[in-house]
Order: C-alpha cells, then structure tokens, then sequence
C-alpha cells in the first residue's frame, strides 16, 4: 500500500506539489538568462513527467521519492567544525577504497531516472573531487543535480561543464559573514565563495547557497543585508539546513522549536517578497509532511560504498545498490520498518529525528537481523 501517515494526508501529492513548486520558483528565478530559462523549461517538462511515473507508480500500490542524495566520495580536504560526516566517519583523511564507480554510479542514474527520481544532490566528502562522476550526471539532463561543494575545486574546466551541462548546479556552502564562515570551515574560505560567486555571476552561470543553521547565525542568514548580497552576486537558490548535534557539547548549536518555528516565517516571507530565489528547508516544515520524509518517503540517501541509508546523518544500511537494484534498495527491511512504523513522527531536538532517535534505528536493525 502507498504510505500515507496521517488521515488525508496524501504523501505522494504533497511531494509532487513540492517538485513542482520547486521548478516553477526556479524558472521564475531565472527568467532574465535566457540560457539558463531554455534549459528549466525543458526541465519543467521532464519533471511533469517523472511526476506521472511516481503517480502512476503510487496508484499500482509503490511509492516512489522524487529525491535522492548521493555522496559520491568519503574524501574532503576540509576539517569543518562539526562536521556530521566526519562524525560517522564516513568522511575521512585517508585515501578512499571501494567506492562506487563512475560507470556504477550512472547505472544508479539511468535507473533514478526511470523510476521518475528529478532531483539528485550530490554531497560528500567533498564531491568536485569526483569530476568523472560530475561529468557522467551532466549527461542526464532530466534530471537536475545540485553539487553540495565547498568550492575550493571550482575551476576553468568545472566552469565549462557548468556551462555545457545546466543540470548541474554548484550550491557552495557559506555560513553567514566572513568570521561565521572562516571560523567553522577555514580561514581564507569566506573570500574563495565570494571569488567563485562572482565569476559564476560573470558568466551568468546559476549557482546556489548552503547554509547550516545554528543557533549562532539563524538571525543573520535570514537577514536582507546577507541574502541580498547573496542576489547581487547572482545567487538564485538558498538551502538551509538546521544544525544537527554530533555530539553532547554541540547540542547547544542546534535550533530550538521557537527558532525553527522563526527559520520557517522568515523563509515563507523571503518566498513571498524575494521571488527572485529559490529557498528550500532541509528538514524543513516536518509537521507539515506528516513526519520526517527520510527512508524513502521523500528521499533516501546512498553513501560512497553503494550502501542505502535512510538519510546522511542517519548511516545505518542492511543493503547495497552493488548487489541489487534501486527500486529494491528502497523497500529494504530497514527502510520498510521505518515508513510503518511511528520513529519518523517522534518529537525530537535538533534538525534530523533518526540522528536523534539513533538507538531506536540500531534496534530495528537488530530486530531485522542485519548488521550495521
């Protein structure tokens, strides 16, 4: 049966509506680059499309998510503070080993892309390390592919593939002014953004922004001084992210109800009054989704070894997308237990319930007698 988590509620047009909102922002976003205007148009098409594939798949009793996040490599050559990634160890300083190929990742590709799945994001570690890959996603323009980057790797032959492949879309990570930002990932990072920024705006190339809300910046990077120097510089997509605590003196970090609650207006303000960019919320507005949308219910995440995880700061997989198909790796046992059962509708502190509820997600996992 369709997951449906609360009475009428239905998951799969709230989705939908989501994708399409998505699309029609973005076109209205970049209506005065006619390049750029070409390739969402076609888009728009290629999502309405796909969107009939999940419906038509949700009617015959399967729920397919129109995202998907890849991490396609566990190196970065950053050491961020808090990094949540560094946290799970699944990024790390030494030289990776059995990831995932660029030919086995567009085969995960090719079938997201049968399945009716529009939005791939691409993370890591630090994912403008694997251009091969990069280069085989520019190949699949229908579907769109933000490239969560640190910018650091941007470069001559990156900006040509921008400009041949406009699925891809670089959304560089920035944490408010140059102290906020330099004292989490760098010293030198905040002017490295800003220099890209620029030369993406020259080229009128889109590019995006994201940025982790903590409770030290959440005022700041809803604020016009900073949002409007992000337009300026020709920026047309913002996610926000809410901080999760990766361990006990970090929960301090981690926005409250009350902030969240602000995060929310401010971003349905910024839509309403600043439609000249896209502002997406990652979890977002979870009540308003009948519940956390991971595991398959909006998303799912793969990690750099081929592993299915209900979301990236949720690590646990009892399959592997080498060994099977994409369609199986979502109706896993894990994935399964999870949309039945009541763990993705818990309360819960911080911006992600599975981080948080950790030790329930182990628990499903022994119950099901898979490993972690």
């Amino acid at each position: 049966m369709s997951e449906k988590f609360v009475s009428g509620f239905d998951l799969q047009e709230y989705l939908t509506n989501g994708v399409e909102g998505i699309v029609t922002e973005s076109l209205r976003a970049t209506l005065k680059n006619p390049k750029e205007s070409a390739f969402m148009m076609k888009f728009a098409a290629a999502s309405r499309a796909a969107s009939k594939k999940r419906r038509k798949a949700e009617d015959s009793g399967e729920h397919i998510p129109p995202f998907l996040i890849a991490s396609i490599t566990s190196k970065c050559n950053l050491h961020c503070a808090g990094c949540y990634s560094r946290c799970n160890h699944a990024t790390t300083d030494s030289e990776p080993v059995s990831q995932l190929t660029s030919e086995e990742w567009l085969k995960i590709f090719d079938e997201a892309d049968e399945l009716g799945i529009s939005f791939i994001l691409l993370a890591g570690g630090e994912p403008m390390l694997r251009r091969d890959i990069i280069e085989a996603a520019g190949r699949k323009q229908n579907i769109l592919f933000p490239i969560l980057t640190n910018g650091t790797f941007i470069d001559e032959d990156y900006f040509r593939l921008f400009d041949k492949c406009r699925n891809l879309v670089p959304v560089m990570s920035i944490e408010g002014n140059r102290d906020i930002t330099d004292t989490r990932r760098g010293t030198g990072i905040y002017d490295r953004l800003v220099s890209n920024m620029e030369e993406f705006g020259k080229r009128k190339l889109i590019f995006g922004a994201s940025v982790t809300v903590t409770t030290q910046n959440f005022t700041e990077v809803t604020s016009q001084e900073f949002l409007g120097d992000l337009a300026d510089k020709g920026c047309k997509v913002v996610i926000f992210v809410e901080y999760v605590p990766v361990t006990a003196e970090s929960r301090e970090l981690a926005p409250n109800d009350e902030q969240r609650e602000y995060l929310m207006k401010e971003i349905q303000r910024l839509r309403e009054e600043h439609p000249e960019m896209v502002y997406v919320a990652f979890p977002g507005d979870e009540k308003s989704s009948g519940g956390c949308v991971a595991a398959g219910r909006g998303f799912f995440h793969i990690n750099s070894h081929g592993g299915a995880e209900p979301c990236p700061f949720s690590p646990y997989s009892d399959v592997n997308v080498r060994n099977t198909s994409l369609r199986e790796a979502m109706h896993s046992p894990l994935f399964t237990a999870l949309r039945s059962g009541d763990l993705l509708l818990d309360d819960h502190d911080g911006g992600c319930v599975l981080y948080e509820k950790k030790a329930q997600v182990e628990a499903l996992l022994k119950d099901s007698t898979v490993t972690v």
